[in-house]
C-alpha cells in the first residue's frame, strides 16, 4: 500500500475512534502512535495482506492504541491495546447480479451467501469493539461510591464524598425528640471556692466590712488547673547494725528500677497521644514541652508504646480465645504501607471485641499467622475474598453494603433494571427484618421462601439480560481458561451460587446485614497512614496493630482509654468479661 494510503488510513481510524467514543461517553481522547515511520498522530497500522491496491481496503489490521483519557475535573490517565480489524464491504455490481441471474439460482445464493457472510464477519467485529469500548467505560466509571475502591483512588474529580447509600428520611436535622440532651451542670461539691467581699455599699458608700453576709450568688467556672512534671525522690534508707555492725538498705518500688526514670503516667500520655489519637512522635514531644513545660525525647515515646505492647499481651491473647469462640465474626483487610512496600492489615472483630495482625500476605498464610480463623466454628462475615472460603468449618455470610454499591455501578453503567430490582429486594428484606420483634429470631417461613423465590426471579431476570456470547467461530483462536466475563455477570454468578450467604441476615438475626463492623475497626488505622504516610518498620506496625486492637476492645465496653492504658502499665490490662460476649 503507498505511504500516502496508509496515512489516509491512520487519519480515517483515529478521528472515527475518538469521535465515536467521545459522543458515546463524553471522555475526549487523544490518540497516539506507539511506533512506526507514520501516523504519529493515529494509531500504527501492520497490514497483513493488500486487496486491492485502487482502494485503501486491508482483509486485516492489527491496530494498538496507546489512549489517555481525559475526565473532565479529573487527573485519570489509562492505556489499552487491543485488534481492530477494519474490513472491506464489498457489495456485488449490476453486472455480477445479472451474470448470476443468468447462470441460475445456485449462483444467486452464491452471490447472497457471500454478502451474508459479509455482513455476519463485520456484525460479530462491532460486537467486539463494542465489548471493548464498554469495558473501557465502565473501568473509567467506577469509583469509592459504586464499587469497592478506595476513596483516596477517586482523584481530584471526586464528586461530592458525603452521597451515601441510604435514602433520604422525613426526619429534620438535628435532636429528634425524645432524645437526651447534655449541658453542663452545676457541681454539688467544687474543688476549690473563691469567695468575692462586700467592701462597701453600692448605693450610698458605706462601708461593709464588719457586717456579715445574708447570701450569696454562686457561679461556677469548670477549668483544667495548669500542668506541670512531678519529680518524686525515692530514698531507700542506708541503716548500720549496732549488733553485727553490717548496713541494711530499704527497698525501692517493684516499678522503681533506675537512677532516673519516667513513671507511668508519661508513658501512658505518651502512648495515648501517638495510639490513640495518631498523633506523630515528633509533634507528642512539642506536646509535652507545651503542656508540662518539658521536652521528652523521641525515644522515649517510642519505648513506651513497646513497653505497653509486653503490658497488654495478656489482653491480647484473651481476646483472640473470645473470638474464637463467637457466634458472628466480622474480618477484613486492607492495604498498609510498611517499609515503602505494601502490607496488608488483617481484622477480626465483633462488637466488643478487636484484633489486628498486621502481615506480608493478603490470603490465608496471614489469616493462619493471625491464630483465629482456623478454629473459628461460627458465622464469618466478609466481602467474598476467596481465602475466606477456604475455611469449611465455620460458616459465611457475605456483605450486602457491597453488593449494593455493585448493583448500583451496573444499573448506572449498564442500565440494566435487574440490578436495580436486586437492590430494592435486600433493603426491603432489611426493613422487614428491622420491624420484625426483638424476640424472634428469623423471618417467618412463609416470608423466606416469598423473597427466596423474588430473589431467584430477580437473578434470572439477570441472566436473561447477559446473554451467553457466541461460540468462537471456525478458524478463530479459542483462549485458553475460563472466559472472561463483564461485572454483571460476574455478580450474577456470586447471588446464584452463594444465595444462602447474601440472605443469611435473614433466617438468622444474629447475622448483621452488611460487614461495616469490620470496615469501621479497619479505617482508624487508615487514618494512622494517612497522618504518617507508612510504618518505618514491620514490628512497629505489628505493635500498632496489637495496642490498636486493645484500645478498641476498651472503647467498645465503655471503659475510658487514658485510663485503660494507665492500668495496663500498672500490670492490670483491661480484659472483657467472657460473659458479655
Amino acid at each position: 500500500m503507498p505511504r500516502e494510503d496508509q496515512d489516509d488510513f491512520n487519519r480515517f481510524a483515529g478521528n472515527i475512534f475518538a469521535r465515536e467514543y467521545e459522543r458515546e461517553t463524553g471522555v475526549q481522547l487523544r490518540v497516539k502512535g506507539t511506533g512506526g515511520d507514520f501516523g504519529k498522530q493515529f494509531p500504527d497500522v501492520l497490514l497483513e495482506r493488500i486487496v486491492d491496491k485502487r482502494k485503501i481496503g486491508v482483509e486485516f489490521a492489527i491496530i494498538t492504541l496507546g489512549v489517555t483519557t481525559q475526565v473532565p475535573k479529573s487527573c485519570k490517565t489509562g492505556s489499552m491495546q487491543f485488534m481492530l480489524r477494519p474490513m472491506h464491504f464489498q457489495m456485488p455490481t449490476d453486472e455480477e447480479i445479472h451474470t448470476a441471474f443468468e447462470q441460475g439460482e445456485a449462483a444467486v445464493l452464491a452471490l447472497f451467501h457471500d454478502v451474508a457472510a459479509q455482513v455476519t464477519e463485520l456484525a460479530q467485529q462491532l460486537a467486539k469493539q463494542a465489548a471493548i469500548l464498554h469495558e473501557l467505560q465502565a473501568r473509567l466509571a467506577k469509583s469509592s461510591r459504586n464499587s469497592s475502591k478506595p476513596p483516596s483512588s477517586d482523584g481530584y474529580g471526586k464528586v461530592k464524598r458525603t452521597e451515601s447509600l441510604r435514602k433520604s428520611g422525613d426526619k429534620p436535622n438535628g435532636g429528634q425528640p425524645g432524645h437526651d440532651g447534655q449541658t453542663l451542670m452545676a457541681s454539688e461539691r467544687p474543688d476549690r471556692v473563691e469567695t468575692h467581699e462586700v467592701a462597701s455599699c453600692a448605693h450610698c458608700q458605706a462601708s461593709l466590712a464588719a457586717i456579715a453576709s445574708v447570701g450569696y450568688e454562686e457561679r461556677q467556672v469548670f477549668d483544667i488547673p495548669a500542668i506541670r512534671i512531678e519529680v518524686t525522690a525515692h530514698r531507700a534508707e542506708i541503716k548500720v547494725c549496732p549488733a553485727c555492725g553490717r548496713a541494711s538498705k530499704g527497698t525501692f518500688p517493684e516499678a522503681v528500677m533506675h537512677a532516673v526514670q519516667y513513671g507511668p503516667t508519661v508513658n501512658t500520655w505518651a502512648s495515648y497521644f501517638t495510639n490513640q489519637h495518631h498523633i506523630p512522635v515528633e509533634r507528642t514531644t512539642e506536646i509535652f514541652a507545651d503542656l508540662v513545660q518539658h521536652r521528652v525525647s523521641e525515644a522515649t515515646v517510642l519505648k513506651a508504646s513497646e513497653q505497653l505492647d509486653r503490658c497488654i499481651e495478656p489482653s491480647t491473647a484473651a481476646v483472640k480465645a473470645m473470638l474464637r469462640d463467637a457466634e458472628v465474626l466480622h474480618v477484613d483487610e486492607s492495604g498498609l504501607r510498611v517499609r515503602g512496600k505494601l502490607h496488608w492489615l488483617h481484622v477480626a472483630c465483633t462488637e466488643r471485641l478487636t484484633s489486628y495482625e498486621v502481615h506480608t500476605k493478603r490470603g490465608q498464610e496471614a489469616m493462619d499467622d493471625a491464630g483465629i480463623l482456623g478454629a473459628f466454628r461460627g458465622t464469618a462475615v466478609h466481602d467474598h475474598w476467596k481465602p475466606y472460603l477456604k475455611y469449611n468449618e465455620c460458616d459465611h455470610a457475605l456483605c450486602n453494603a457491597h453488593h449494593l454499591r455493585e448493583l448500583r455501578f451496573i444499573d448506572q453503567q449498564y442500565q440494566q433494571t435487574w440490578a436495580n430490582d436486586m437492590a430494592e429486594l435486600l433493603l426491603e428484606i432489611k426493613a422487614a427484618v428491622e420491624a420484625t420483634p426483638e424476640r424472634a429470631m428469623s423471618l417467618s417461613p412463609p416470608e423466606l421462601e416469598a423473597f427466596a423465590k423474588r430473589y431467584d426471579a430477580v437473578v434470572q431476570a439477570g441472566f436473561e439480560a447477559n446473554p451467553a456470547p457466541m461460540p468462537t467461530t471456525e478458524g478463530e483462536v479459542k483462549k485458553r481458561g475460563r472466559p472472561k466475563q463483564p461485572p454483571p455477570v460476574n455478580l450474577l454468578i456470586r447471588l446464584r451460587d452463594f444465595k444462602d450467604q447474601v440472605l443469611a441476615f435473614m433466617s438468622d438475626f444474629r447475622i448483621p446485614f452488611d460487614n461495616n463492623q469490620g470496615e469501621r475497626d479497619i479505617r482508624m488505622v487508615k487514618v494512622k497512614q494517612k497522618v504518617s504516610g507508612g510504618f518505618r518498620t514491620l514490628e512497629g506496625a505489628k505493635c500498632f496493630g496489637r495496642i490498636r486492637g486493645y484500645i478498641s476492645t476498651a472503647r467498645k465496653n465503655a471503659k475510658n482509654v487514658f485510663e485503660a492504658i494507665r492500668d495496663a502499665f500498672d500490670g492490670s490490662p483491661f480484659i472483657p468479661s467472657s460473659e458479655m460476649q
